[in-house]
């Protein structure tokens, strides 16, 4: 059993399920207390609880990372009750319309995929920032998509906010690249997971034709690829975005 988040504390957005609850699972099971930051307070509590019951060090926050207010007061919380912070994983995230033309696509829609999957990675970027400064040492991921980078068609609103995710760490891991922070995004292609089960058959179907693999991804392949590169260990690669992709993604 590896140890490498000892006396670490880390945050994991969109812990209470999915790709967010195995990679918070994976941490905590690697020595760090987590506090898992969700909106869906149902599920939240029966993560904390299942978490615990295993013997990992956990906390559970209500936070809806599109909010300035609750973002910062939930990180401050972090800090006061555990001391620091030196992880932050954002995997919090919604899909939106999917098998949808531009033309058919709702401004409201579009903007509640951008507060949510965009202007909430700025805004854990931002107040994370804030605390891992003053320590000079802190890990941030991102989880963007290969919808960022390659784009998929009638996915307007994913797709856009997604490639904005990845700007934002390229932006943010220069400015901080002289300091002990680093600041990365993961690319997966579709991994398995409940986020996905009401997309459109059609559609994950064409996704998932694009993947060489012909498979989709696991939330453990997921959650063991960020458990490296939010360790120590990765303290040479920043504002990069690293592939988990079963071959689809190739530069």
């Amino acid at each position: 059993m590896l140890n490498r988040f000892a006396n670490q504390v880390a945050i994991v957005t969109g812990g209470a399920e999915g790709i967010g609850k195995a990679i918070a699972k994976r941490i905590a099971s690697e020595g760090a207390t987590v506090a898992l930051f969700d909106i869906n307070h149902v599920q939240l509590e029966r993560t904390v609880a299942d978490f615990t019951k295993q013997g990992f060090a956990v906390t559970g926050h209500v936070v809806d990372i599109s909010h300035e207010s609750s973002v910062e007061q939930a990180i401050q919380t972090v800090v006061d009750t555990l001391g620091r912070l030196d992880v932050i994983v954002n995997s919090a995230g919604i899909v939106g319309p999917t098998s949808t033309k531009i033309t058919d696509y709702s401004v409201a829609d579009y903007d509640r995929v951008y507060h949510t999957n965009l202007r909430g990675a700025f805004l854990m970027s931002k107040y994370g920032i804030k605390v891992m400064e003053k320590s000079n040492y802190g890990r941030i991921l991102h989880l963007a998509s290969i919808a960022g980078k390659e784009g998929n068609p009638f996915m307007t609103g994913y797709s856009s906010m997604k490639a904005g995710v990845i700007g934002l760490v390229k932006g943010i891991g220069k400015e901080y690249a002289e300091t002990g922070i680093t600041v990365n995004g993961l690319a997966p292609a579709v991994i398995k997971t409940a986020m996905n089960e009401n997309t459109a058959p059609e559609q994950l179907a064409y996704m998932t034709a694009k993947i060489p693999m012909k498979r989709l991804g696991t939330v453990e392949e997921v959650a063991a690829m960020a458990a490296w590169i939010v360790s120590e260990e990765a303290s040479f690669t920043t504002g990069f975005i690293f592939d988990l992709s079963g071959g689809r993604a190739t530069y």
